[in-house]
């Protein structure tokens, strides 16, 4: 976990997100935090990780998501030396939504 996000604050929001109990809770709660293109960034940066997680490579990612190659290699650099973040979701979601996971 990064110290550097660890504080009251970040708490709270963790614990609203926390809160957020249907697909459009989250909607309504990220359109109000959030603005556009955040939303998207953040989406986008959720597909390359799970793109890369399943061992795209580069230039697929690039052509499927419009990503750049900094944003990929900045995901990648997560994927390796992060807090596991990534990898714990896509394990949850595997789990509580397996109709999505393409198996």
């Amino acid at each position: 976990m990064n110290p550097k996000i660890i504080n009251k604050n970040t708490d709270a929001l963790f614990k609203a997100i926390l809160t957020l109990e249907t697909i459009e809770d989250c909607y309504s709660f990220f359109d109000d935090l959030c603005t556009v293109p955040e939303i998207r960034a953040m989406a986008q940066r959720f597909v390359v990780a799970k793109m890369l997680s399943e061992g795209e490579i580069y230039n697929q990612i690039v052509k499927e998501t419009g990503a750049s190659t900094a944003t990929i290699s900045r995901v990648n650099r997560s994927l390796n030396y992060g807090s596991d973040g990534y990898s714990m979701t896509f394990k949850r979601m595997k789990e509580k939504y397996p109709e999505d996971s393409g198996e």
